[in-house]
């Protein structure tokens, strides 16, 4: 018993001892369906939640095979009542069915058959309590059978969400509006005569979103680690779908790639494939579009004009690229795109934001989610070590420190010009290592540039010196590239094989896994990455760091921890006391 890595609480955490020699197939097996919350030292503590339980359900993990990982690595009997509203969770997704009205239960004076949906609520006691619930009561005033009602089409998505609130996820099996046809293939070589293929996972993701084109498929989120091809998981769902495609993502040089990858791996031809710019013309079969000029607006109270984008065509499929970020407005109309296909894709569900909820409700559940460290184990994305590196701070920020409110702390000692030594150690101990510099604040990020004599790429660089320094990175006649927010996502820079972040967003989860994502992509010989975190020791930006880290640990990825007076910055091969 004492090697066993759980104790199961009365209040849904679970606390898991990193020293067990079966801490690994603990957290494992727990990221299916709990959230890691702390990682201190020795135990790291997750939580069962009703959102965990429903995505673990609807990537088809049953509630014994839960119940049964609790049971078997659990040190103490786990407490009854924990099991029992597991089972209450799981229960609860799927009590209501969202489905086509048939055409007896049409209203006589509609116009239009399709414009009603029938909603069954599986039992009448949950029927009261959402009939007379707060969030849901306005949606179920149209009784036509005991536990079943009418809804306009319309009110498809803000029912689902309301739904969730109120703890009772819909089955959506209404189906989807077919979209205009577009005859779509995957190539067996790139235009380059490279082989090209799908990968094993990928077929299971794409497969496992769309479900033979059944109701029960067109509409969830693939969860892949940053450079195991998403894109690819995405085309080969085109592939499958055959329809006219829109697709949202987060800037301009990710719009770029997205086309560059469809024309390089799929059969659409150039006139098939545009970049949305805000006019008529430039939408295609399948467009390109981001989510900055979707959202844009000529005023802070005015209307959205380029949300029509989105009823300018008949899509058959919308692509969410990155969907842990979709702006509140996207998620708005989104409400209104039931009847279409949606597919989200992202490296991690976490939210900054706290709409991990929004996302299921709008977009769908998880569909596929492969672990970080197997995709490694199989050779899919490169090994990474990643260090925390700590440095003091210099005596003239001391004072200033610690006068300084609490968010002006934060930015003393990330803004520390002692780093800057710290990364040329790092740099000159990875000398042949293409090189990423990454931070938050634009005047440290230049400051740095002109001490390391690289290029600094920010919000207001121009796109076309964007795709210039790209290029040159991509082709090996640029080192280091000094980069900030604006490669958090979707960036395509293979050959990174060391990033260091001097900055960062304060505790952001999802920042620390995209940054590291920049250099998982696969690479030739050991297959190595390297990525670093400098913080000042002793400050508030230590302690934010630690929360950064919390989805990467959960992901089985070991933070070693060093001095900056160390003599030796690269991590020794010994598992430390706070690695996960």
């Amino acid at each position: 018993m004492s090697d066993l890595p759980l104790i199961v609480q009365g209040d849904h955490t679970v606390l898991v001892e990193v020293a067990s020699p079966r801490y690994a197939e603990a957290r494992d097996a727990l990221a299916r369906f709990a959230e890691l919350v702390k990682m201190p030292e020795h135990v790291h503590s997750y939580r069962i939640t009703p959102l965990s339980i429903w995505n673990a359900c609807a990537a088809g993990m049953a509630v014994p095979e839960i119940v049964e990982v609790l049971v078997r690595l659990s040190r103490f009997p786990v407490p009854p009542h924990v099991l029992a509203e597991i089972s209450d969770y799981a229960a609860r997704f799927g009590q209501v069915t969202i489905e086509r009205c048939p055409p007896s239960l049409v209203p006589r004076q509609s116009d239009d058959p399709r414009g009603w949906l029938l909603v069954t609520i599986a039992s009448e006691q949950v029927a009261l309590v959402l009939q007379y619930g707060e969030q849901t009561s306005a949606f179920l005033e149209v009784a036509v059978a005991p536990q079943q009602y009418l809804i306009a089409a319309h009110q498809r998505g803000p029912l689902k969400r309301a739904l969730v609130r109120a703890g009772y996820p819909a089955n959506d099996v209404a189906g989807y509006t077919e979209g205009e046809p577009l005859p779509t293939r995957l190539r067996a070589t790139t235009v380059a005569g490279a082989p090209f293929a799908l990968r094993d996972y990928q077929q299971v993701a794409a497969a496992a979103f769309h479900e033979r084109g059944s109701p029960r498929g067109g509409s969830g989120v693939v969860t892949l680690p940053c450079g195991a091809g998403k894109t690819v998981v995405a085309m080969a769902i085109m592939a499958e779908t055959q329809r006219h495609t829109l697709i949202l993502t987060t800037g301009v040089t990710a719009a770029r790639q997205w086309r560059r990858e469809l024309l390089d791996k799929t059969s659409l031809a150039e006139h098939d494939v545009g970049e949305y710019d805000g006019t008529a013309p430039s939408i295609r079969a399948v467009t390109v579009a981001t989510y900055q000029l979707l959202t844009h607006r000529q005023r802070a109270d005015g209307p959205f004009p380029h949300m029509q984008l989105f009823e300018a065509a008949n899509w058959g499929l919308i692509v969410y690229d990155e969907v842990h970020v979709l702006p509140a407005p996207v998620f708005q109309m989104t409400a209104s795109l039931q009847a279409r296909r949606r597919l989200g894709l992202t490296a991690t569900l976490v939210r900054e934001d706290g709409c991990e909820e929004e996302v299921f409700a709008l977009i769908g559940p998880r569909k596929a989610d492969v672990p970080w460290k197997v995709l490694e184990r199989q050779g899919w994305i490169a090994r990474a070590v990643c260090t925390e590196v700590r440095v003091p701070l210099p005596a003239a920020l001391e004072l200033p420190y610690a006068i300084a409110d609490a968010r002006s702390r934060f930015r003393i000692a990330s803004e520390s010009e002692a780093k800057a030594a710290v990364v040329r150690r790092i740099l000159g101990e990875h000398a042949s290592e293409p090189a990423l510099i990454i931070g938050t604040y634009v005047e440290q990020l230049q400051t740095l540039a002109r001490t390391l004599d690289a290029p600094c790429l920010t919000g207001s660089t121009s796109q076309r010196t964007r795709d210039t320094l790209f290029a040159a990175f991509r082709e090996g006649r640029l080192p280091v590239l000094v980069v900030s927010k604006v490669a958090n996502f979707a960036i395509d820079l293979p050959d990174a094989a060391l990033a260091v972040q001097v900055s960062g967003t304060f505790g952001s989860r999802q920042e620390e896994a995209q940054r590291l994502g920049r250099i998982l992509r696969p690479k030739g010989g050991a297959n190595q990455a390297h990525f670093y975190n400098v913080v000042s020791a002793g400050t508030v930006e230590e302690e934010f760091a630690l929360k950064r880290q919390l989805f990467l640990c959960e992901q089985g990825y070991e933070y070693h921890i060093r001095d900056a007076a160390s003599s030796m910055l690269r991590p020794h091969p010994v598992r430390l006391e706070r690695s996960s």
